[in-house]
């Protein structure tokens, strides 16, 4: 390594990160306990350091330094010195190469060595133990970016949250199998640009595409010893920087330019984002980043003995976000992707991490206040994964206003319903109007509950109704990873069959489950690939998955078409009809001024559910009337809208149901039945106090046709 020969002045503490102004570059790093920052400068290909330099000023706890010479497209890296005192939560190391926290492009791979820890592996003194050995060959290096890029109209879109249909889908996984996308381009932003995989999301009605996390994360050892990796990338090490590997281009611009397709496409960009941890693990794991910049103040450590981590995720450490400059690499990370790179939205990872004090969850935390009156933040979706594994870590509806939530007791109830359990029906009620018994509080909206049947995590949806069990084994981990408490049913066969029968049912049984996730009250989210029947093989963990596995296949069988013709018919009604999806929870109580109830619940001989009929466990069928003349508004006037009458009915056999008689209407059109693979006919009429033959297991629903005005 050559003697210092760049020039460098003292330049600024703000902003953090490095910053090109046009004549050279500004570099500042936040540490509260580090003696000295040196800046290491590396070869255009990072792998010889060239040059290290020491950051010459420190103000309110930032580093600083200006290179005058310094350009975009220079690669660099930190060491940084303090204290080796893990019993103190102090553990730095500068032999060891480490990434900048802002740092906006990684150059790359994380090479796995034992160079990479900052204790000597298998010294009797473990982590007590300090490694003298340079890691830089094995870290991925930072790289300064040229910020310049001239949005045009579409720097963001806002889908209002009435109209929102969530759209959950892994990059890679989305076009590693597509034959439209170059085969230079699949798994990557460009493949996702591609105008075929754009016009399908399109075409299927969905608004918004929520991407599993692009953040830059590093995959784990012991998936790649054996030949896997972390697909998912809840793993994350850069939380300015897309993950390398996503990046065709090797430039971040490829990143908005998705941005502005999905956009010129009317569709929305939101990320999942894990800022509850990083990959630098327990006090076992590597020094990549954050663990040698200044661990005492970026993690959470156990108070009464700071060598160790609280581990709240599962994964070794927990970011600490009550710490003020913590909190300001998160609000300004969210703040870099929603305005800089134009996303719409965010979708946050175990969120019951980034609001708990010591003492536990907290509604007032400061990540949910500096959220709530940011001036950016406020406008963009947010939506919590409202669990985690620490104390009190389930808070379903505990979110505050402002806030979606991902509804797992939506899931949980609609899957066994349609599986056929008993005692299903009075949670059904309040999961189909919104989940109003958790969330219609505060002047919270009915967009608060995200209702989904399936996720990244756990089955498609295909096999939720094809396997009774999780079959891993390609996971390498004895099949014991992966939820038990799947509430799924096979239908008689484990796995695929050639019985017509059992497949007619299952696909039923699909329809079944889409047509209630779209048509209930809430914000719907599909999983990408579920509108055609994906299969993962009965894998319901595919987190290591980077194979045919977690790719979606885009070979479509005669079921999967039909079974997305199916769910663009419904998402297109549930846009069609406004009472599908107000701003207001139904909340069954008679209007007394309007002389009407918004939403009424019937059993199957046409007349309101009774005490019996909603605590009989063997009931499985009844009607949801959902009245177009109650208020739309909290203004005290009659709505216009269409009447609608859902039937659902879970039993093994017919149910005979009575349709109602509603003032100022004259019959009933069938509008869908999932019994049916074609369209119902607009002439098919049906009048009061018919009996319509509801199918096993199936979903009608039914449109007040109103009485011609003389």
């Amino acid at each position: 390594m050559s003697q210092p020969r760049s020039r460098i002045t003292e330049g600024q503490p703000f902003p953090l990160g490095s910053t090109w102004d046009g004549l050279g570059v500004n570099f500042a790093l936040f540490s509260a306990h580090a003696t000295k920052v040196e800046l290491c400068i590396f070869d255009p290909d990072g792998l010889e350091e060239i040059e290290r330099i020491e950051l010459p000023e420190y103000t309110d706890e930032i580093w600083h330094g200006y290179l005058p010479d310094a350009h975009p497209g220079l690669i660099y890296g930190y060491r940084v010195y303090g204290p080796y005192e893990p019993e103190a939560g102090h553990r730095f190391n500068h032999n060891k190469l480490l990434i900048d926290p802002y740092a906006k492009q990684l150059v790359g791979e994380l090479k796995w060595s034992e160079a990479l820890f900052g204790y000597e592996i298998g010294h009797p003194d473990g982590d007590l133990s300090f490694d003298e050995r340079d890691s830089a060959p094995f870290v991925p290096k930072c790289k300064v970016i040229d910020p310049a890029y001239t949005w045009g109209k579409h720097r963001n879109h806002r889908v209002d949250w009435d109209k929102t249909v969530f759209y959950e889908a892994h990059l890679r996984g989305l076009t590693m199998r597509h034959p439209s996308v170059a085969e230079d381009k699949r798994g990557t932003f460009a493949g996702l640009m591609n105008a075929d995989v754009i016009k399908h999301i399109r075409k299927l009605g969905v608004s918004s595409v929520e991407l599993l996390p692009v953040h830059a994360f590093v995959n784990d050892q012991h998936l790649l010893e054996k030949g896997m990796n972390n697909y998912w990338g809840y793993n994350s090490i850069g939380f300015f920087a897309p993950h390398p590997r996503y990046l065709a281009s090797g430039h971040i611009n490829e990143f908005k330019e998705v941005a502005a397709h999905l956009h010129d496409a009317g569709l929305e960009l939101i990320l999942d984002v894990v800022y509850n941890h990083t990959a630098e693990g327990n006090e076992l794991g590597p020094t990549l980043s954050m663990r040698g910049i200044d661990n005492a103040s970026y993690y959470r450590l156990m108070p009464d003995d700071k060598r160790y981590y609280i581990n709240d995720s599962g994964t070794g450490n927990t970011l600490d976000l009550s710490h003020p400059c913590v909190l300001q690499m998160v609000t300004d990370s969210l703040r870099y992707w929603a305005t800089e790179m134009g996303v719409d939205g965010f979708r946050f990872d175990l969120a019951t991490i980034l609001a708990r004090h010591h003492d536990g969850y907290d509604e007032r935390h400061s990540f949910l206040v500096a959220c709530r009156q940011d001036p950016v933040l406020s406008k963009v979706k947010l939506i919590a994964e409202p669990w985690d594994c620490g104390p009190g870590g389930y808070q379903v509806g505990g979110f505050p206003p402002g806030w979606a939530e991902w509804n797992d007791k939506f899931r949980d109830n609609v899957r066994s319903f349609w599986k056929g359990d008993e005692g299903q029906l009075a949670e059904l009620a309040s999961r189909l109007t919104a989940s109003g018994d958790l969330y219609n509080q505060r002047g919270r909206r009915p967009f608060s509950s995200v209702n989904f049947i399936t996720a990244h995590d756990g089955f498609t949806l295909n096999d939720l109704v094809s396997y009774n069990d999780k079959h891993n084994e390609d996971n390498d981990e004895n099949n014991q990873d992966g939820s038990n408490n799947n509430m799924s049913w096979n239908h008689g066969v484990e796995g695929p069959t050639d019985d017509e029968a059992i497949n007619d049912l299952r696909l039923r049984q699909m329809r079944n489950f889409m047509a209630t996730l779209i048509l209930a009250q809430g914000t719907p989210m599909l999983v990408a690939g579920d509108e055609f029947a994906r299969t993962q093989h009965g894998n319901n963990n595919a987190y290591c998955q980077d194979s045919e596995i977690g790719w979606i296949n885009w070979d479509l069988s005669e079921r999967g078409k039909q079974l997305q013709a199916f769910v663009t018919r419904v998402i297109k009604l549930r846009m069609n009809y406004p009472i599908l999806r107000r701003g207001r929870f139904f909340v069954g109580a008679f209007n007394e001024e309007l002389g009407i109830k918004d939403v009424t619940w019937l059993a199957p001989s046409g007349e309101e559910m009774n005490e019996d009929n909603w605590h009989d466990p063997h009931a499985r069928c009844m009607g949801m009337l959902l009245d177009g003349r109650a208020q739309p508004t909290g203004i005290r006037r009659s709505g216009a809208d269409a009447t609608l009458l859902m039937v659902v009915n879970s039993h093994h056999d017919v149910v005979n149901f009575r349709l109602p008689e509603v003032a100022q209407g004259s019959h009933w059109t069938c509008m869908l039945d999932t019994n049916r693979t074609d369209e119902p006919e607009e002439d098919e009429v049906f009048q009061f106090g018919d009996e319509f033959i509801v199918t096993h297991r199936s979903l009608v629903l039914f449109e007040l046709q109103k009485e011609k005005v003389a």
